[in-house]
């Protein structure tokens, strides 16, 4: 019984050796990751502000994004923006955003969504408040140009109500034209 256990033992390690002699790996495909990463943009910004006394606004800004894939990123934006009154209407509010996002490619990772929140801090002409910003956007983007148009919303900033009282939430539209570069 010893032998035929034995016999059976090897019979098994020749069968298995047969078959392992025929296995062959798969075949892989190469895959490409994202380089996950950051960039940098410089952007000038103008546009109307929709709420009296303010007119105009200008501004610049610096965004710092992360890539967290081809089509998503997650941003931090600050700079200085100024809303302009004509003379008559008092002074000019100028303020320092400072924003959090995150931004989607929807259409041939060049056109994108984008939303943004955060705090406006009043820097000039005796305003002391900081303000909640809210900022949707919709732009198209290549490897160093940036192009967009956004509403936003400071809840906190005072206006002029249509029957001459105050009161707070100043919205504005605008453009920005920025250059990017990955850093």
């Amino acid at each position: 019984m010893k032998i035929t256990g034995k016999i059976k033992m090897l019979f098994v390690f020749a069968v298995s050796m047969i078959f392992a002699n025929n296995v062959q790996g798969q075949e892989t495909k190469k895959v490409n990751n994202y380089d996950q990463g950051f960039k940098l943009g410089f952007g000038v910004n103008g546009g109307y502000a929709i709420n009296d006394p303010y007119k105009l606004a200008l501004g610049a800004d610096a965004r710092l994004q992360y890539d967290l894939t081809k089509r998503y990123s997650l941003t931090l934006t600050t700079g200085f923006t100024n809303l302009f009154v004509s003379e008559a209407e008092g002074n000019d509010l100028g303020f320092i955003p400072a924003k959090a996002g995150f931004k989607a490619f929807i259409w041939n990772d060049e056109f994108y969504v984008m939303g943004e929140a955060g705090a406006a801090f009043a820097v000039t002409n005796g305003y002391n408040n900081t303000s909640l910003i809210l900022a949707p956007s919709i732009g198209y983007a290549t490897k160093y140009i940036d192009v967009s148009l956004r509403y936003q919303h400071y809840s906190d900033f005072p206006k002029m109500n249509n029957n001459g009282t105050t009161g707070k939430g100043i919205g504005q539209v605008g453009v920005r034209l920025a250059y990017g570069f990955e850093l």
